[in-house]
């Protein structure tokens, strides 16, 4: 029997080269795209074509050259709840976000499955790098690294659950970019040669102080930059102006660079530190969502990353908790930004992932 899915395309070259390659394998493909947000919502004017509209254009015009039917689902509220919200209010109480991962978690991976159940479609896909295994000895269903490490995205769909995975096709796991890329052009697709973003979609040239301070309708207070100390080195322009690690923008005339270390809303004080004084080498983590295992329940050695880009680090990972992780580095990493994700693997395969606390 002809299995059906709905093919997440974005607009980009990705989604359209998944979306193309399901049909060539004989999946009964709908292709739609998920319409996240109003212009007037981000600080665009109405008139202004902002780049959802010309995603859609593109998306559309790619499902009409494979043959198959295409949708827009509005997801607008949700995506300001579940995603803008989050944002905003991770960044006004000193924490730094992912609104990436959470709009893998929240958006395309929970609403858009919850609409293949409506329309009684088999699976959702997606232009992600990555791949799903199922594990015979376990039965789970395994995360595992892109063949293309260079544009792997494990880390940003660390919070997949089983049910989620059982779920979910990803055509482009197996293959690079380049070969996507030459896909896309053989067939003719408006966007082969489309620059990826890097971008969150809904931040204007990537000024999210800019954009906290619009959606609020707030301004943020000045306050004092301190060392570890407590001494006071200058003024800052708004807490929720920095993050972690940050070193350039600073505005201040130092001795020797100083990174951002610490905020503290109460306060209203950013603390800067040395870069030997920045070293870590625990991390703890909430909000855990274990894929490969249902729990660790004895120290496990593995590799973790608290950042997208990060190199993966040797560590011990403990489950301290139903739904606490302690990791403990083999060396001093810089430290982890509360509410980004850390992600823990062994191998190519995602161990599981949580919350920086």
């Amino acid at each position: 029997m002809q299995k059906s899915v709905i093919a997440a395309m974005s607009g980009g070259v990705d989604s359209s080269v998944a979306a193309f390659l399901l049909a060539k394998e004989g999946y009964r493909v709908m292709g739609a795209t998920m319409k996240l947000f109003e212009n007037q919502d981000i600080g665009v004017s109405k008139e202004h074509p902002c780049c959802s509209l010309e995603d859609i254009d593109d998306a559309r015009s790619v499902a009409v050259k494979i043959g198959i039917p295409y949708f827009v689902f509005n997801f607008t509220d949700s995506f300001r709840a579940e995603v803008i919200d989050r944002f905003v209010k991770a960044y006004e109480s000193g924490a730094t976000p992912n609104p990436c991962i959470d709009c893998n978690r929240h958006m395309k991976f929970e609403k858009m499955l919850r609409r293949a159940d409506e329309l009684e479609v088999d699976y959702i896909a997606t232009g992600h790098y990555a791949r799903i295994e199922t594990d015979s000895a376990s039965g789970r269903h395994l995360l595992r690294k892109s063949a293309d490490i260079e544009k792997d995205q494990t880390y940003v769909l660390c919070f997949l659950t089983q049910e989620q995975l059982k779920r979910t096709l990803f055509p482009l796991g197996g293959l690079k970019k380049e070969e996507v890329r030459s896909i896309a052009e053989q067939n003719g697709f408006i966007n082969a040669d489309k620059h990826d973003s890097q971008d969150i979609c809904f931040v204007q040239n990537r000024d999210y102080a800019a954009f906290i301070e619009f959606y609020t309708g707030k301004t943020y207070p000045s306050g004092n930059f301190t060392d570890k100390n407590g001494s006071i080195l200058g003024t800052h322009k708004g807490i929720i102006r920095y993050t972690i690690g940050q070193r350039k923008g600073l505005g201040l005339a130092l001795p020797e660079p100083m990174y951002v270390c610490g905020k503290d809303t109460e306060r209203n004080t950013v603390t800067l530190c040395t870069k030997d004084e920045m070293s870590a080498r625990e991390v703890f983590a909430s909000d855990i969502n274990l894929i490969a295992v249902d729990k660790i329940d004895k120290p496990m050695r593995l590799k973790a990353r608290t950042r997208y880009n990060q190199k993966e680090q040797p560590a011990t990972a403990e489950q301290i908790g139903d739904n606490r992780l302690h990791i403990e580095f083999d060396s001093p990493q810089s430290p982890a930004a509360k509410g980004q994700a850390v992600v823990l693997y062994d191998g190519d395969i995602v161990i599981g992932g949580g919350v920086v606390e």
